[in-house]
Parts: C-alpha cells; sequence; structure tokens
C-alpha cells in the first residue's frame, strides 16, 4: 500500500514538472506538451468554418488547413467555435492558440498580433438587394444601412463610407435582412457570397462592386515566447503551397485558385 501511495506521488511529482517546463516553456512546447492547438473558429461561415448539413460535423477550408497545421506541429486540432467578435478577444485571453477563420492581414491588427504568411488572397464585394438600383459603388453608401458581424474590416469599411451597421453573427442573416429591405447593402467576402449563392440560386441580391481585398493569414499574439509557433506554421503553410495542397484546398472550397497575391 505505501509503496503504491509512494509511486502515485511520484507521478504526480513527473506531471507537474512537466507541466511547470511546458508553462515556463514557449507556445509550441506548450502546444506540444498539451498534445493540442486549441483553434478559435466560428463555425457558421461557409465555405471557411461551417456544418456540414447532413453529418453536423465542422468542416471547411480554414478547418481542413487547421488540421493540417495542427498534424504538422504534431498535435491533434481543438475546435473551439465562437462569435467572430470574440475570437481575437479569446486570442488575447489565451483560450485560443490561433485563430483559422478567414482573417484578414491589415496593419491595425498587426499592431496587436502576429500573423503568419498569407494563405489565400479575397476580394471584397459590395452586395445589394436584386432590385436596387440607387446603390452603384461603395462611395453610394453614405447615409444607408448595412448588416455585418461586429469588429470586422467589412464592418469598418461600410462605416468609413459613411453607412449605420446593423451587427449580425451570419451571412444568413445578413442576406435576409437584404431581401427583406431591413438594410441596404452589405460588404463581404467574394468566396463567401460566391458560396452563398451556389448553395441558394435564388437568392434576391446581386453583387454591384469589386473591392480590393486584404492578404488572409493566422493571427497568434505577440510575445517572446510565440515566434517559434509562427516560425512553425510558416514552414507548414509553405511545405502545402509548394505541393499543391493550398490550391487544391482553394479549388475545392472556393472553385478557383486564391493562394496567388496577383
Amino acid at each position: 500500500m505505501k509503496k503504491t501511495i509512494a509511486l502515485f506521488l511520484t507521478l504526480a511529482l513527473l506531471l507537474c514538472g512537466v507541466s511547470a517546463l511546458a508553462e515556463e516553456g514557449d507556445l509550441l512546447s506548450q502546444i506540444q506538451a498539451r498534445g493540442t492547438l486549441i483553434i478559435g473558429t466560428e463555425g457558421n461561415w461557409s465555405p471557411w468554418t461551417y456544418h456540414d448539413m447532413e453529418t453536423g460535423e465542422l468542416t471547411g477550408f480554414d478547418v481542413e488547413i487547421g488540421t493540417l497545421i495542427a498534424h504538422g506541429l504534431g498535435v491533434e486540432p481543438e475546435f473551439m467555435e465562437a462569435a467572430w467578435d470574440s475570437l481575437l478577444t479569446g486570442v488575447d485571453a489565451k483560450r485560443f492558440d490561433i485563430v483559422c477563420n478567414g482573417v484578414g492581414y491589415t496593419e491595425a491588427r498587426a499592431e496587436k498580433y502576429t500573423f503568419s504568411t498569407p494563405y489565400v488572397y479575397t476580394h471584397k464585394v459590395l452586395v445589394v438587394r436584386g432590385d436596387n438600383e440607387d446603390i452603384k459603388t461603395i462611395d453610394d453608401l453614405n447615409g444607408r444601412t448595412t448588416a455585418n458581424s461586429a469588429s470586422s474590416t467589412y464592418a469598418a469599411i461600410a462605416e468609413e463610407h459613411g453607412a449605420t451597421v446593423t451587427y449580425v453573427d451570419t451571412l444568413g442573416e445578413t442576406v435576409q435582412m437584404l431581401e427583406q429591405g431591413r438594410v441596404d447593402a452589405t460588404v463581404n467576402a467574394e468566396g463567401s457570397i460566391d458560396d452563398y449563392l451556389r448553395e441558394h440560386p435564388d437568392a434576391n441580391i446581386k453583387i454591384v462592386q469589386y473591392l480590393e481585398g486584404d492578404p488572409v493569414a493566422y493571427p497568434i499574439r505577440k510575445g517572446d515566447d510565440t515566434q517559434t509557433l509562427i516560425d512553425a506554421i510558416n514552414e507548414i503553410l509553405e511545405a502545402a503551397r509548394q505541393d499543391g495542397t493550398l490550391a487544391e484546398l482553394s479549388v475545392k472550397y472556393f472553385g478557383k485558385d486564391l493562394t496567388a497575391a496577383e
């Protein structure tokens, strides 16, 4: 009995020692000691991250790449779903190691987060109801209303051009508000709108302008202890770019290769 207790105490001390080393090490060491990469994602933004209608399983472009990154680090992915406006704050609070959710790189965000190299390049689009003939360009948003996710670059663009933004959680809500005439427009991701129109060809919406997009990359928190993680992620992404995996996944989910900057 005494030997059993002593063994348990020894194991407990060893585990405490491993835990302490992981806490003291850099973020990559902590992830590998834990055995999981904790990934923040929405789970409701097709084709980036969504639930399969038949199986209910989480899937999408960023889900596949997030899984690829985790396995490249030698761990398993652990996806945690949250609303868009709490994803980056989840990185701040160390709830997530990384966000895989089509996050556009901006200089403002780069002041607070360390980004991976871009893995795709997307355009933004200005979308209105099918019978709207008043809004032709982004400048026509002055005094109008849009629907967008809070804290998104899309909402920021609409507000910069004089629109009043109603905050929503999903693209489905956005389209519904457009079709019902409750908002005048939305600025959104070209890939997401294209995907929605493929799934809902009768949707009463139309694209009226294509806008320059942001490089899309993966953010992690800034710090001296995160550089090895971002370096490892960049190596994994570059390998996937070189062997064609990124392009293949882009075509699978977007119907086109979005991996080239031009």
